[in-house]
């Protein structure tokens, strides 16, 4: 009985350790999900008194993202919330599912990234050095970077 004890726990032990391990794919770049905000979603007082401030959640969206070498905000123009006009020309693109979510490899290196929109460009996340949507990509790591698409939102 101890033997047969002794061999389970040595065929969980195994079965455990190798099916448990994430899935890590090679290489690095930037994986996540884009989602789309809009309306209003100020917080608002209840009959109580309260201030109820929710957590806005997006509606996963189909959207072609573009990366460019790193791009200070002066290097383009700004027009409605949307970016045109930039000075430098796009590394590479791609194209999320259904559901939002994209993985694209990339050289290690430092990044802007911006969705396409019907009428121009949109980041909204800024560096104290002016940087639009700045990203690093460091060797062998793979960075999350999900968007949420918010110009026509009102917080």
């Amino acid at each position: 009985m101890n033997r047969i004890l002794l061999l389970f726990l040595a065929l969980t032990t195994v079965f455990t350790s190798t099916q448990c391990k994430p899935y890590q794919p090679e290489g690095q770049g930037i994986t996540g999900q884009v989602t789309w905000l809009e309306g209003n979603h100020m917080p608002t007082i209840s009959d109580s008194g309260k201030e109820s401030t929710k957590e806005p959640k997006g509606i996963p969206v189909k959207r072609t993202i573009r990366i460019y070498p790193l791009l200070k905000i002066s290097d383009m123009s700004l027009e409605d919330g949307l970016f045109k006009s930039l000075a430098a020309k796009p590394i590479t693109e791609i194209e999320t599912d259904e559901s939002g979510k994209y993985t694209l490899k990339l050289n290690p290196g430092r990044y802007s990234v911006f969705t396409v929109e019907e009428d121009g460009l949109f980041a909204n996340t800024f560096d104290g050095e002016g940087n639009v949507q700045p990203l690093t990509v460091k060797e062998g790591e793979w960075t999350l970077l999900d968007i949420v698409i918010n110009y026509k939102a009102v917080y």
